[in-house]
């Protein structure tokens, strides 16, 4: 199934466009919640029609656009109304702050403001403007009255603007914009809960310019990582060297060998309710890396490798009572057996085990083919899905072991 997770499916939203020159940012916004799995209507004021044209938006969200209050349609009189009933989650981005100062005050003279004042689902504010416009006394007492009323507020980025002033009012990028949508309607079932996870690989020096590693991207516990902080759990990502943006609101902490991510680990470990070991560390590096790049010769050459700290093992080692280890494993054959045979040396909870070859499933592939086995013998067996879906259904069973565990509190020291 094609989820980011179950918040945006076949969800009502109302993306709110209203006249900024980022309005052409909103197209964006837009493609993004549709391919999520949302069913989107879009309002627009008068002055966004001037930066982007309203049949952009029908044709990408399939569905006619609100402009004007009493445009000649069958249901135009009563739509601000039955939209505002209907909608699950409303997004304005951009909002001028002629709309922030409307919306503050009540005022309903357009299709938006009208409708804005008609709903009562949760409301996420993007504020855009100039730096000077946003700092005003005026719009910052605005935008704390629509707080105070229970909207979002999307603090806008800083940098140079259209209009060449340089501070904060730069609309956020879609995906973050579409990431904290995520999150605000995302039910905060990890709130207070402090997760390690480790993703991407290690790299073990041979010379300079060579080294041991592995294809993985990092993609399983970034999206993990995303998962958990759209969840309410403050979280910390330990990762090896990767191709992808951080997290939003997650610690990042990057690391490059074995003894580095083992040492990060190691140095949270009392602080984390449960630990998530996506990493693919490498178990073997060179027992003398060569400071100098190794020539090439007419002989082959010989690699004395040692074996490298296994961090999960240790972590299971040193697990508390009540923390939750989780572990990953990626198998070429036999993984049922090698899977629950980890499961019981390195004290794990849960392993999620997947068979690399497949394209659908393993490193680099934006999906994943998980089979989940646990500590008391169960097994989950999960269909092909996009990594976010699988991060989301792995946290689900992360959240039922603590219930179950009846999780310690390490900050305060109690015990179940």
């Amino acid at each position: 199934m094609d989820i980011k997770n179950a918040v945006l499916k076949n969800k009502q939203i109302v993306l709110g466009v209203s006249g900024g020159i980022a309005a052409y940012k909103s197209v964006e916004v837009l493609r993004r919640l549709v391919k999520l799995g949302a069913r989107v209507r879009v309002i627009m004021t008068r002055s966004a029609t001037r930066f982007v044209a309203p049949m952009t938006f029908e044709m990408l969200s399939e569905n006619p656009v609100f402009v004007d209050l009493f445009e000649e349609n069958d249901d135009a009189a009563i739509r601000h109304i039955a939209w505002a009933e209907a909608a699950q989650a409303v997004v304005v981005a951009p909002a001028t702050a002629n709309l922030v100062a409307k919306m503050a005050h009540g005022m309903a003279d357009d299709a938006l403001s009208t409708f804005m004042l008609a709903v009562t689902c949760p409301v996420m504010i993007c504020p855009s403007m100039n730096s000077n416009m946003f700092e005003h006394p005026a719009t910052q007492r605005n935008l704390e009255r629509l707080a105070a009323d229970g909207c979002q507020i999307l603090a806008p980025g800083e940098g140079t603007l259209a209009c060449k002033a340089v501070g904060p009012g730069r609309l956020p990028e879609p995906e973050e914009i579409v990431d904290r949508l995520v999150s605000y309607l995302t039910p905060d079932d990890l709130a207070g809960k402090n997760i390690l996870i480790t993703a991407g690989p290690t790299r073990e020096a041979i010379d300079p310019v060579r080294f041991i590693s592995n294809p993985s991207s990092g993609k399983m516990g970034y999206a993990i990582a995303r998962a958990a902080e759209n969840r309410g759990a403050r979280v910390t990502l330990i990762s090896g060297p990767v191709a992808l943006e951080a997290p939003l609101n997650v610690e990042t902490i990057s690391v490059v060998t074995v003894d580095e991510m083992a040492q990060a680990v190691f140095e949270r470990l009392d602080q984390a309710h449960v630990v998530i070991k996506v990493a693919a560390v490498s178990d073997y590096r060179p027992v003398n890396a060569a400071t100098q790049k190794m020539k090439k010769g007419d002989q082959g050459i010989t690699l004395a490798l040692e074996r490298t700290t296994d961090i999960l093992k240790t972590v299971g080692q040193r697990k508390r009572p009540g923390q939750i280890v989780v572990g990953f494993a990626a198998e070429t054959q036999d993984m049922e057996a090698y899977a629950r045979k980890k499961v019981a040396q390195k004290n794990l909870d849960m392993i999620a085990a997947n068979l690399i070859g497949p394209p659908d499933s393993g490193f680099a592939a934006d999906t994943n083919r998980m089979t989940l086995f646990f500590a008391d013998g169960r097994k989950m067996v999960l269909d092909v899905m996009e990594k976010d879906a699988v991060a989301h259904l792995i946290l689900d069973q992360v959240t039922t072991l603590l219930t179950a565990n009846r999780q310690i509190d390490p900050e305060s020291g109690d015990r179940p």
